[in-house]
């Protein structure tokens, strides 16, 4: 189906406004791999460009088709091999930028989970959805949603324990100067 220039302009606009922040994602569902993710926004940007003037909320269908084209690729017969690092990403020290290094330390963690566990983390905690719609897209029950997350971030910390010193958990886990603690009597 051919678009007329109206939708093609709707489309390029979309394409050029979105595919950064759809890029990010495809990165995080491939584990970091730039040219998988790449790869997956394309194959996601065409098949929406052949059906452009039926789809009502152009983002989340290219989301949904990112999603299904990982679970498809992690779901094939004879998988890729996961790349064997021999030794953990660096431990984060104190004095690092800490967004940045965050990002890079997360982006190797999830590069050594499996496409299954690090696609329930990314849509779990990246893209903020409920554990029913990660059911839905994933095809599994929300029950496995759980179970998935839970070893994923299990595993995730036996995998990178410098994670425990970044980000928002670690400033949580320190008392603020504000706060003294109360004791509680029965």
């Amino acid at each position: 189906m051919t678009m007329d220039a109206e939708s093609q302009d709707r489309f390029r606009e979309f394409v050029a406004g979105r595919s950064a922040a759809l890029l990010r994602t495809a990165v995080l569902l491939t584990g970091g791999d730039r040219h998988a993710a790449e790869d997956l926004l394309q194959n996601a940007l065409v098949k929406a460009a052949g059906r452009w003037n039926r789809i009502e909320d152009p983002e989340a269908y290219v989301r949904r088709i990112l999603y299904r084209q990982q679970v498809s690729r992690w779901r094939l017969k004879w998988p890729r091999r996961e790349v064997a690092v021999a030794e953990p990403p660096e431990r984060a020290g104190a004095d690092t930028a800490g967004g940045a290094e965050l990002r890079v330390v997360m982006r190797a963690a999830l590069a050594r989970l499996t496409p299954r566990q690090r696609s329930v983390l990314v849509l779990r905690y990246y893209e903020d959805l409920p554990e029913a719609e990660v059911a839905r897209i994933l095809g599994c029950s929300v029950g496995t949603v759980r179970s998935t997350t839970h070893r994923s971030l299990a595993r995730l910390r036996s995998l990178a324990p410098e994670l425990a010193g970044l980000g928002p958990a670690a400033a949580e886990s320190s008392p603020s100067r504000d706060i003294s603690p109360v004791e509680v009597r029965p």
